[in-house]
This record gives structure tokens, C-alpha cells and sequence, in this order.
């Protein structure tokens, strides 16, 4: 007989049976517990699972995240539909907008690329962006240095003026009695950002003074004059300290690319391997400079403009060429110009001229009347002409 047995034998039925229950109560009490450890370590392993499927997903969203801001530096508009189609970043105005204002490691030259162009998207963007700057109490040259330093203003005319338009409006809605219209306001930013060329731009001998900056603005206030003291703050400003502009490059290169008279990407014929490649061209001090991307910290090649002409060419296959080429007849030197090898050596071109091709007539031609203009046009004497005789002629009558 077992201790229990005997144990069990002092108790009575009714006890037997209640100890009998709370065994069985036991049993299955521990088979429950075992069953809840189980179903914890399940849940524990799905958190793991999750919390690790979570950290990889995290870590791609990050890679692609990087990898679309490298492509919108390279081709602001084809990383810009990269970072949207995977949902890296909303395809609206506003968010786009902070993402060009607040994300470190943007290409300036990208950022203007985009905020300069024409569709529906770009304009609502280039507002958004513009409003993200608050010019309150600020002089108009301050507020200049803080807009000029967000991005690299592009060369084209239409692209300028929508970018300075927007930026005229932004400073009078910040400063509402500064001026009595966003036309003073815009043909005074463009007179500031000439004088800083003017004033610090070697290349530029005969210097704007004081005098000339105050004359060449008269009447630009509704047909009435800004205060001399206003002028005068604003020109000493520029005088002292010129704009600074960012460095995307971090080479004294990108001084020379500020507010060039034309860029863009086209299509390069090759000298001696007859191929086309896209680059992107930049014109200005009477060079034409191409690059590989928009953010190479050299060009590709330099083609200096002197003694040469520009006319439209018939080419098989591409509709809307145009040629550089030495006017004198019967010419068979090689133009002036260089290039940089895959090894970084620069070398002499092997052009005797130079074939190019646009997208379409209309920028085909843009760019011909641009080199053709290049050596004397001032890239902002047109659209300030412009804005002059629309504020005289709706001067009130005195």
C-alpha cells in the first residue's frame, strides 16, 4: 500500500473526490500555462520577426531614399518621379517643396533646374518654396543673400523671371509697406544682383558707383524714387560683402556658372567617334562649357565662342541641329577648345566644328539667338526693360 493510499484512507469519500477534483483542476491549470508560454514565445518570435522585417524595410526605404536624391542631382526631374513612384515622398506641391528647402545634400544647380520649369507642378512647387522663406524685417539685399543661398538661379530668361517674381511677391506680402509694388520690388533685385556682378566680378572694368546705382533706379516706385538712403544701404551692402553662392562644386568654378545666359541638356556630336551623348551645356562669359551631369565639379569640356558662328544644320535623324563653326571659308583648323579624358587629363578638341542637337525648334533656336547674343547680352537687361515701362507708364499722372 502507497503513502498516498494510506493517506487516502483517512479521508472521506466527499474529501477523496474534492482532492481528486483540484488535481485534475491542477492538471489542467498547468496545461494551460504551458499552452500560454507557448502561444508568448509565438508572439514574442512574430514581434521579432516583425520588429526585424521593420528595421529591413527601414533600411531600404533609407538606401532608395539616398539613391533618389543622388538621381534628382543628376536629373532633377527623373529622381524627383523615382522618389514618388516609391513612395519616398508625396507628389504634391507642399511636400515637395520642403523637401528642395530642408534636405540636406541637394545639388543647388538640381534645385533650380526643377523650380524653374513651366508645368503646372513646378509653379505650384516654386510657390510653396518661396513661401517657406520668411523675409520679415529684412532688408531687401538680406532677403537676397537668404533666396540666392536656397538654390543656384538658372540662366534661362522665363525661368528667372518666374523664380524673381515669386521672390518680389514673397518680399512684399513679408514687408508690405517697403515699396508700393512687387514691380519695384523685382527691377530692384535685379538691379542689386547686377551691381554685384558689376562690383565684384573681375572681368567687369567699369565698377558701378553710388551715383549711377541711385540714377539708373529712379522712378522705379509707382514713377517716383525710393529714398537715396534706402539706395545707399543697399549699395554699401553689396559693396562690403557680395552674395554668396552656393558652392555645389566647392571649386571657384561655380562663380563662373552664377546666372549663366543659357543651360540645358543636349545632345554632342563626338569629334573623332562620331556617337551622340547627352550633356549638359552651360553658356555663359562667352564660353560654352558642357558637363556629363548637372553636378560634375568639372565640365566635360570648354569651348571658347570667340571668332566662331552658329547657324541651324540639316542632320540625318536629328531635325533640330545646330553647328559652331569657323566663319572664315575654306577653314579646316580644329576650334580652340578642350576637353577632360576618362583619366582626368585635359586635352586639346578634335573638333573643326562643333554639332549639336536640341529637343525641339523652339529650344534649338533659343540657343542659337543665345550664343549669337552671348557677347554682349546682359542676361537681365530685357526683362528689366520690360518691368521699367510698365511701371512708368502706369505712373499716375503727377
Amino acid at each position: 500500500m502507497t503513502d498516498c493510499q494510506m493517506v487516502s484512507s483517512d479521508f472521506t469519500a466527499d474529501e477523496k473526490l474534492e482532492i481528486e477534483t483540484m488535481r485534475m483542476y491542477k492538471k489542467d491549470l498547468l496545461d494551460d500555462i504551458q499552452k500560454l508560454k507557448m502561444e508568448i514565445d509565438n508572439v514574442m518570435a512574430n514581434i521579432l520577426s516583425f520588429e526585424s522585417t521593420e528595421e529591413n524595410k527601414t533600411v531600404e526605404k533609407s538606401k532608395q531614399f539616398s539613391s533618389g536624391k543622388k538621381k534628382f542631382n543628376m536629373d532633377p526631374k527623373k529622381g524627383m518621379s523615382y522618389l514618388v513612384e516609391n513612395k519616398l515622398l508625396e507628389g504634391r506641391a507642399q511636400p515637395i517643396a520642403e523637401f528642395l528647402y530642408k534636405e540636406e545634400g541637394l545639388n543647388k544647380t538640381a534645385i533650380g533646374e526643377f523650380l524653374g520649369e513651366r508645368e503646372e507642378l513646378h509653379l505650384q512647387t516654386l510657390k510653396a518654396f518661396v513661401e517657406l522663406h520668411e523675409f520679415s524685417d529684412l532688408n531687401l539685399v538680406q532677403a537676397l543673400r537668404q533666396f540666392l543661398w536656397s538654390f543656384r538661379l538658372p540662366g534661362e530668361a522665363q525661368k528667372i523671371d518666374r523664380m524673381m517674381e515669386a521672390f518680389a511677391t514673397r518680399y512684399c506680402d513679408c514687408n508690405a509697406h517697403v515699396f508700393q509694388s512687387t514691380d519695384t520690388c523685382y527691377i530692384l533685385s535685379f538691379a542689386i544682383i547686377m551691381l554685384n556682378t558689376s562690383l565684384h566680378n573681375p572681368n567687369v572694368k567699369d565698377k558701378t558707383t553710388l551715383e549711377r546705382f541711385i540714377s539708373m533706379n529712379r522712378g522705379i516706385n509707382n514713377g517716383g524714387d525710393l529714398p537715396n538712403e534706402l539706395l545707399t544701404k543697399l549699395y554699401d551692402s553689396i559693396r562690403n560683402e557680395p552674395f554668396k553662392i552656393p558652392e555645389d562644386d566647392g571649386n571657384d568654378l561655380t562663380h563662373t556658372f552664377f546666372n549663366p545666359d543659357r543651360e540645358g541638356w543636349l545632345l554632342k556630336l563626338g569629334g573623332r567617334v562620331k556617337t551622340w551623348k547627352r550633356r549638359w551645356f552651360i553658356l555663359t562669359d562667352n564660353c560654352l562649357y558642357y558637363f556629363e551631369f548637372t553636378a560634375d565639379k568639372e565640365p566635360r569640356g570648354i569651348i571658347p565662342l570667340e571668332n566662331l558662328c552658329v547657324r541651324e544644320v540639316p542632320y540625318s535623324r536629328k531635325p533640330y541641329c545646330l553647328e559652331l563653326y569657323n566663319p572664315n571659308k575654306g577653314s579646316k583648323q580644329r576650334i580652340k577648345a578642350c576637353k577632360t579624358e576618362t583619366d582626368g587629363r585635359v586635352v586639346e578638341g578634335n573638333h573643326q566644328s562643333y554639332t549639336i542637337c536640341a529637343a525641339g525648334a523652339e529650344e534649338r533656336d533659343s540657343w542659337i539667338e543665345a550664343i549669337r547674343a552671348s557677347i554682349t547680352k546682359d542676361p537681365f537687361y530685357d526683362l528689366v526693360s520690360v518691368r521699367k515701362k510698365k511701371v512708368i507708364n502706369q505712373a499716375p499722372l503727377g
